[in-house]
């Protein structure tokens, strides 16, 4: 409970924040920056609608997770320009998303092997191998759509990078720093699948989401 509340306060914290610049850009008539960050606002209530709609329970911290993410990568990087500022900032976020997205892959899976309604039965290797490529295809996927908005709308979300205008290295860096994340992740699941006493915050994460989400696993 205590966890629950804290990542009730620091979601309202950030929602604050947010809604602060918004208010700010309207004020400014910087009307681009003010539509933004009404959606990162709109994105933060996303798991608490996940929740509701799909009877889903999403552990506290796994929502503070993607919340921080969405604030760190959308506020911070895109609107406070700390993809330029902090040259690792880019770097630093996309191996987050590695992690997280591996997540959610490994918690896919280990939905689809343990409910009843699903007759399948797949090794622990296997459900590692697929939390590993359903991040890495997701990072793949969002670098398309960056190159789409660049291509197309002229944007600069393919940032010039240790010298290369081009952008190519800055997508190389992220795809490489999306599969470390997603690496980590599928190694510590394919633990926790083989031994499930070993503790660390992903197995603790998992087990919060099985004990919150009885009616997906096996009595």
């Amino acid at each position: 409970m205590r966890i629950r509340v804290t990542h009730q306060r620091i979601t309202l914290v950030l929602q604050l924040i947010l809604l602060g610049e918004a208010v700010l850009a309207v004020l400014g008539q910087r009307w681009f920056t003010a539509f933004l960050t009404a959606m990162i606002i709109a994105i933060t209530f996303f798991p608490l609608l996940f929740e509701r709609r799909f009877r889903i329970h999403i552990p506290p911290e796994l929502q503070l997770a993607a919340i921080g993410f969405v604030f760190a990568s959308l506020f911070l990087g895109e609107i406070r320009d700390y993809y330029t500022r902090f040259w690792w900032w880019d770097m630093a976020l996309h191996t987050t998303s590695g992690f997280l997205l591996g997540i959610l892959g490994f918690l896919l899976v280990h939905i689809m092997n343990e409910t009843e309604k699903i007759h399948v039965h797949m090794k622990p290797g296997f459900v590692a191998f697929f939390a590993f490529m359903f991040a890495l295809g997701v990072g793949a996927l969002w670098e398309i759509f960056e190159f789409t908005m660049d291509s197309v709308f002229g944007m600069n979300m393919q940032k010039p990078m240790l010298g290369d205008p081009s952008g190519l290295t800055d997508t190389m860096w992220d795809l490489i720093v999306d599969a470390t994340g997603a690496l980590v992740i599928s190694i510590l699941g394919w633990r926790y699948l083989k031994n499930p006493d070993q503790r660390s915050f992903l197995e603790r994460w998992i087990d919060a989401f099985i004990e919150r989400n009885p009616r997906f696993f096996k009595k």
